[in-house]
């Protein structure tokens, strides 16, 4: 069965979202200026969820958006190593850079990091190779072949009109992803921009302000070709 959101624990789940700006002191630990003019030792996201976390054995969620964007080592640093499979617990607590005295940190087992990306950006360096080999990988490819995604749209969407943007979005894609020399898969339009669509006239207003400006991003070197598959899609 599906998991309504009244169901979810709101302490129990965080998101961040990377970028160029984001550092440690932002995720972990670090010193910051007040309203005062004074700089007081402040917790980070992930710290404060972890220290939650130490006082449940339920599962807890954090999830990172854009992970890519940022710069890994500086915003992890001794994280690292403690988010390890076989360094979690209070058996491989380190003291970090800003920590006092006897205090320590450790990642509790009960922690879930999931971090999200588009593999299709380009302007961005790929991960760290330190970070990648501590994740595993799944990709999330679009679902318009998926028989759940068809009982979804159609809850809102007459069937008719549901079948033929499916049919639609199978063929772009087929042709985006055989493009090695420009795409590939990683540039295939996702199923999440007709979400919401209930009505013909939904669909085109999606078509003329987001899928076909990125179709002629995708090919600006041959408008030609954006130029027919815009019109394909508007050929309801």
């Amino acid at each position: 069965p599906t998991r309504r959101s009244s169901d979810l624990d709101p302490k129990r789940l965080a998101v961040v979202q990377f970028h160029q700006s984001y550092g440690y002191e932002d995720f972990v630990q670090g010193i910051r200026p007040t309203s005062e003019g004074k700089f007081l030792l402040r917790n980070g996201i992930f710290y404060d969820f972890c220290i939650k976390a130490k006082e449940s054995t339920k599962k807890h969620v954090f999830i990172i958006d854009e992970i890519n964007r940022g710069n890994i080592s500086r915003i992890f640093g001794e994280l690292l190593m403690l988010m390890e499979n076989d360094k979690r617990g209070e058996d491989y607590a380190v003291k970090l850079a800003y920590q006092e005295g006897s205090q320590t940190f450790f990642v509790p087992e009960n922690v879930y990091i999931l971090g999200l990306m588009n593999t299709a950006d380009r302007s961005l360096a790929v991960v760290d190779y330190a970070l990648r080999r501590r994740f595993c990988y799944v990709t999330l490819s679009p679902a318009f072949e998926s028989s759940e995604f068809r009982d979804f749209f159609t809850e809102n969407c007459p069937e008719d009109l549901v079948a033929s943007i499916i049919q639609k979005m199978i063929g772009l894609n087929k042709v985006i992803a055989e493009d090695t020399s420009n795409l590939g898969s990683g540039f295939c339009i996702g199923h999440s921009y007709f979400c919401r669509v209930t009505s013909k006239e939904e669909y085109m207003q999606v078509v003329k302000f987001k899928i076909a400006p990125l179709l002629r991003e995708y090919w600006f070197d041959d408008p030609k070709k954006s130029s027919q598959w815009i019109k394909e899609l508007e050929s309801l």
